[in-house]
């Protein structure tokens, strides 16, 4: 949950705390190899994935998204030019993508769980008993910058995302995808959660049809190796010491409270 000093949202447990992916070996992650620990190769990225926790990362994660959606879907992204409720909701985090270079932004994805709340795509459709009495988190508003960078950080940002519910004790991620960009997680083994039914119009992302994909967080690995995924190295044996997904922390003084964020100038993307 971004900082109650940004914009007053309704009071609330705060969303679980995640720690730093900064760990040397796979077997911190999770993986259990028979023969033992296996050492990862780490990778430094041009840019920082983090969680946005003041009124300036929000401000671009704002602008990333309203930039993103204008170019695909126009009507839709007249809504987003400011931060959203969804934003400030207990059990959401917003990721934001920066250069290193400059700072400037290049993608942005919101996680919400459903511990303290339904998900938004349940506005929609309710979901089947198996995912209703799971832990669930649903990525939304993703978005990222153009040019062939934006391709790394929406890979980035999904393995954000994946280590966040591994960390989290999530059960399951769930999404929804119109096309083509559903054909996207179908390739990272998500699967259909009501395949008969199809593309389902989506009130939280403007009615339109979407796709309902789940995926099983603590089986992600072994189906992932069991089919040599291409992107098994990059998800769990390549340490990413730019992807921080620590909580940030509240300042303690009230007066010193950033202002509510307010989209005046445009931010470049370079």
């Amino acid at each position: 949950m971004i900082s109650q000093s940004v914009v007053p949202p309704e009071p609330g447990a705060p969303a679980p705390l995640v720690l730093r992916h900064a760990a040397p070996y796979a077997y911190d992650l999770g993986i259990s190899p028979d023969s033992g620990p296996v050492a990862m190769v780490e990778e430094r990225l041009p840019f920082s994935v983090r969680v946005v926790g003041d009124a300036e990362a929000l401000h671009k994660a704002v602008y990333i998204r309203h930039a993103a959606y204008a170019r695909h879907v126009p009507d839709l992204a007249r809504n987003l030019q400011q931060p959203e409720a969804a934003d400030f909701a207990d059990g959401a985090v917003v990721l934001l993508a920066e250069s290193h270079l400059d700072g400037s932004p290049l993608g942005t994805m919101r996680i919400q769980t459903n511990r303290y709340a339904p998900l938004a795509l349940e506005e929609s459709l309710p979901l089947p008993p198996e995912l209703g009495s799971s832990l669930l988190a649903e990525a939304t508003r993703l978005g990222v910058a153009e040019g062939r960078e934006g391709t790394l950080v929406k890979t980035v940002l999904f393995k954000a995302f994946y280590l966040y519910c591994l960390h989290s004790g999530i059960d399951w991620m769930v999404v929804t995808g119109r096309a083509p960009i559903d054909r996207q997680y179908l390739r990272m083994l998500f699967e259909d959660v009501y395949p008969e039914r199809g593309y389902i119009p989506m009130s939280h992302v403007g009615n339109l049809p979407h796709r309902v994909l789940k995926f099983e967080v603590r089986t992600a690995q072994e189906r992932w190796a069991k089919v040599h995924h291409p992107l098994f190295k990059f998800m769990v044996e390549t340490h990413h010491p730019d992807i921080l997904l620590d909580m940030p922390v509240e300042d303690s003084e009230p007066d010193s409270a950033p202002a509510p964020v307010e989209l005046t100038a445009p931010l470049q993307i370079m």
